[in-house]
């Protein structure tokens, strides 16, 4: 057993781990979760320039990747779809319509310029074995943009999941230059099918956000939408206004969906019905608002690892300096050699220093002679001459060397120095070049990504406070019902399904909840209201019980403001019995005692306005020390007395 359970423990996090770093979870270097990374880098492979088969890149990139190729095609359709680093061709579904794409042997695609520009290069990339250690592949692409921010990303891995919402690829860009340049930015997502977003809580990508359609109500009579808010499709919106128009939460007359190339959603409304009575019920009811919550997860340095917006530019604003860096150092150390080799050329050329070999008769005397011949000119050459050199001069072709051309070698010496000395000028200005690579970028490609989300601040709709209140609320004292399904009774006050209603019972034992469709609260009940915010503050219950031990009355008034929806509460003490309850203030109570020998005065009259307002689980007050035997309520005369006696009645 303790060696099942140790085995369950070790294969398990190998499991988590492996789910977590190799697939759910997306890198902080490049933004790609391993399958993306490997048809990239399947593309990088076949790229000649022309479109290929979908089908044979997923073929392709299955040396790469152990998990099949449905898992291969669905993402490559989905980072296709966000028309950054892949071009497409054929149908390849619509995200805004939630379409699927053509079978995988119907579409083409290929690399983006950007592609290439941003994420390739094999110089400074480090690779690991495949699955099966036959091919190489890329740990990560260093990425010069913060790609993670820009496209987005989804997964669920064991234990945590990853929520980062795209945001505007020129925007971001900008960031990162601010970030260089030493000042602040902000980033706010932006999404593909625009609408508007309300950005007030989203805490630098560790929040949420509330998104809407964007909805042309300029017709009284109509809503069009164009825009719709991220995380949904046409498909499910119009669904999900179908839903709600079915359960009679909004009015509508039809809905129509002319959504081809852009998305177009009319819906039309019934007579006397107009835009500005069902917006609010749409964002209410429907998905025409959604709050989204983020969770900015990513793997840094080997680990997942929970960032913010901000932190995620300053790691990319690092990282584009040391790999810009690294290819300037490259390029350097290639025209260096590039250099050499072109002044031995010159030399081995112009100073006929391959006559020399025609009379050696060994390899080791041709090579000695070759160098003997450049010992003059070792000023002109910048490093020492070795044997690898002399080599490649020998197998220079005599047509080469008659028809060498002194201005043109001059030429291309003097660009390659030119150069030089613009590398070692970047390098000592890194910053500078680095905001110029990016701007370079923008100038490039920042026309094809616009905003497209409108940022503006809005409240979310209280359902509650959209739903139309068509519902009649019945209580039948005969039966003991209330409900807005009970059609016989008394009709009290309309509701909505969403509306929560205040109930006392005929025992003084009172609870809040939801407008129920039918529910039994016994015969004689004593209340039922609406439990708005402004009313239970201003509303005063005044209750009239005896103690059932000693049958004296007592009088409480309170307010009801704080409750746990369904939870029941005592109005009254346990030992007590409600007698009367009224929530009018112009009245007083008239108690009526029971009659004894030699006493008079058998009723009293109390005006309610002479007793405090307490809490709703205070006691009330005694008004007699004598045995109640009814009461009920009088309203108020003008020159009623407030002595808490205003009239007396004899036996």
């Amino acid at each position: 057993m303790a060696y099942v359970k140790k085995l369950f423990q070790e294969n398990f996090l190998e499991y988590a781990s492996y789910v977590i770093k190799d697939r759910a979870i997306p890198d902080i270097e490049d933004g790609l979760k391993p399958v993306q990374r490997r048809i990239l880098h399947s593309l990088f492979e076949m790229d000649d320039g022309k479109f290929h088969k979908v089908a044979n890149v997923v073929g392709h990139c299955m040396k790469y990747h152990p998990h099949g190729d449905a898992s291969i095609f669905s993402a490559l359709v989905l980072l296709a779809n966000k028309e950054m680093f892949i071009e497409k061709q054929g149908n390849f579904g619509n995200v805004l319509t939630g379409d699927e794409a053509s079978a995988a042997r119907y579409i083409e695609c290929r690399l983006l310029p950007l592609a290439k520009q941003v994420l390739y290069n094999p110089a400074i990339t480090a690779y690991q074995d495949s699955y099966d250690s036959r091919n190489r592949e890329p740990v990560v692409f260093p990425a010069k943009i913060p790609t993670v921010l820009i496209q987005g990303a989804e997964g669920i891995a064991v234990g945590m999941a990853t929520r980062i919402l795209p945001h505007n690829f020129q925007e971001v860009l900008e960031a990162v230059i601010a970030e260089l340049k030493g000042q602040s930015f902000e980033l706010y997502p932006d999404f593909p099918g625009g609408g508007m977003i309300d950005v007030s809580a989203y805490e630098d990508g560790l929040g949420k956000v509330l998104v809407r359609v964007k909805p042309d109500t300029r017709d009284p009579k109509r809503i069009v939408i164009r825009e719709i808010p991220y995380g949904t499709t046409t498909e499910d919106l119009i669904a999900s206004i179908e839903g709600a128009a079915r359960k009679n939460k909004i009015k509508i007359a039809s809905i129509n969906d002319y959504t081809a190339e852009h998305v177009e959603i009319e819906i039309r409304l019934p007579r006397n019905v107009h835009t500005q009575d069902v917006v609010d019920a749409l964002y209410a009811f429907t998905d025409c608002e959604q709050s989204i919550s983020v969770n900015l997860l990513v793997i840094k340095n080997g680990l997942p690892t929970i960032c913010t917006v901000t932190e995620v530019v300053r790691y990319h604003a690092k990282g584009l300096l040391d790999i810009l860096k690294a290819e300037l150092k490259i390029e350097e150390g290639n025209l260096k050699d590039k250099i050499h080799a072109r002044t031995l050329e010159r030399i081995f050329i112009e100073e006929r220093i391959y006559k020399r070999i025609e009379t050696e008769k060994t390899k080791r005397g041709v090579v000695s002679a070759v160098l003997d011949g450049f010992t003059p000119f070792l000023k002109e050459i910048k490093r020492p001459v070795t044997e690898e050199d002399v080599e490649g001069l020998l197998k220079i072709p005599i047509r080469r060397i008659s028809l060498y051309d002194i201005n043109k070698a001059q030429k291309e010496m003097e660009e390659m120095e030119a150069r030089l000395k613009q590398i070692r000028y970047h390098l000592r200005n890194l910053t500078e070049y680095a905001i110029g690579f990016l701007e370079g970028i923008i100038e490039k490609e920042g026309h094809w990504f616009g905003r497209k989300t409108e940022i503006i601040s809005f409240t979310k709709v209280d359902v509650r406070e959209a739903a139309s209140r068509n519902l009649k609320l019945s209580y039948d004292p005969e039966t003991g019902y209330l409900g807005y399904g009970v059609r016989t009774g008394q009709g009290l006050f309309d509701v909505s399904s969403y509306d929560r209603i205040l109930i006392i019972r005929k025992g003084g034992v009172y609870s809040v909840v939801d407008a129920p469709e039918k529910l039994f609260v016994d015969k004689g009940m004593l209340f039922c209201g609406h439990t708005d915010k402004e009313m239970m503050e201003q509303r005063v219950f005044t209750v009239l019980y005896r103690n059932n031990k000693t049958g004296y009355p007592h009088l409480k008034r309170c307010k009801i403001e704080k409750y746990i929806l369904g939870k029941t509460y005592f109005l009254i003490p346990e030992n007590g019995t409600v007698v009367k309850l009224t929530t009018r203030v112009d009245v007083a109570i008239r108690v009526t005692y029971k009659p004894k020998p030699r006493v008079k005065i058998l009723e009293e009259d109390y005006p309610i306005k002479d007793f405090l307002v307490k809490g709703a689980k205070a006691a009330g007050v005694r008004l007699a020390t004598r045995e109640l035997r009814s009461g009920r309520f009088l309203v108020l005369k003008n020159g009623s007395g407030s002595n808490g006696k205003s009239s007396r009645k004899k036996s």
